[in-house]
């Protein structure tokens, strides 16, 4: 500070100009995205997984980060939009056969190829390491190249031959258009698998209340079966129990309850066609009646007459 020795200091020494910007390497950044988990920051091994944004991970990271209920999570910002394991794809990968790994520099004397990828596009030949993009199909998890789907237009997946749309592509690594896309993309699917739950609520109730509907009713299979015996001994017990509700119900409404009135009864004897002897068991019968004559006298008798 003081410039001992002699020493002329400069203008840029002494005046602190803007801070430059620290420029990241191309290469360095590729080779971060396509063999490091996007979670945990380690070596991408199988089994791998893509969420909705095209981020790869290790299956291992996704499951300990759903465990984890702690609000801390490391690096949790990655993997915020990640409720569920089913919100992730398992891939299936294609190995690169040119691919050595570490085998071939064990000594360290070797240059390592950071443009050597492991896996390669299956139908093209392209590998996977950054230059070129790359996509996977959501439902059954296969991973292309996007040379690949542009040159052979199809709907079937060129590995396993499932069905695919255009919504089910998504592109590995994109660019910040790209995730854009995709972002709006996810949340759209969430929202319409929201609404089909809440369809498919009340369509259920309705089944579950029709059923027990049914259940209760019986149907005209169960009415017909059963013997005729059996059904006219039924019908003969509904007609007894429904005879003294009608004359209860009668009573009522006429002020006496229960008493049906005896002019009925008597007249319904008397004008009955039953034999002689069966009416001469009753008082209203011509025989059961007598005459002043044959009526007894009767006196009481007491000992104070005397």
């Amino acid at each position: 500070m003081g410039c001992d020795g002699g020493t002329i200091p400069k203008r840029h020494e002494l005046v602190k100009g803007p801070k430059k910007v620290e420029k990241v390497d191309k290469d360095a950044e590729l080779v971060a995205q396509w063999n490091y988990c996007t979670l945990s920051q380690e070596i991408l091994r199988r089994p791998i997984v893509a969420c909705e944004l095209g981020r790869l991970y290790n299956k291992d990271a996704i499951i300990e980060f759903l465990l984890d209920k702690s609000s801390e999570k490391a690096l949790g910002k990655a993997a915020s939009h990640i409720k569920s394991i089913k919100n992730v794809t398992e891939l299936r990968l294609s190995d690169n056969p040119a691919w050595e790994g570490d085998k071939g520099n064990t000594k360290g004397d070797k240059h390592d190829d950071l443009q050597r990828a492991r896996f390669i596009c299956p139908v093209v030949g392209l590998e996977m390491n950054g230059r070129h993009r790359f996509c996977f199909l959501r439902g059954c998890g296969c991973v292309f190249s996007e040379r690949a789907l542009k040159e052979i237009k199809t709907e079937v997946c060129h590995t396993c031959g499932a069905a695919f749309q255009e919504d089910d592509v998504i592109v590995l690594n994109g660019t910040k258009e790209d995730v854009a896309t995709l972002e709006r993309r996810m949340e759209a699917r969430r929202l319409r698998a929201k609404l089909g739950k809440k369809t498919k609520k009340p369509k259920v109730a309705e089944s579950l209340s029709k059923s027990d509907v049914s259940e209760e009713a019986p149907g005209p299979s169960k009415m017909k079966t059963g013997k005729p015996e059996e059904t006219s001994l039924d019908s003969q017990e509904k007609k007894s129990t429904s005879a003294p509700r009608s004359a209860a119900a009668h009573g009522s409404s006429s002020g006496k309850a229960g008493k049906p009135p005896c002019g009925a009864m008597k007249r319904s004897i008397a004008d009955s066609g039953e034999s002689e002897a069966y009416k001469s068991l009753f008082t209203t019968h011509s025989s059961a009646k007598r005459s002043k004559e044959e009526s007894a006298h009767w006196v009481t008798h007491t000992s104070y007459c005397f």
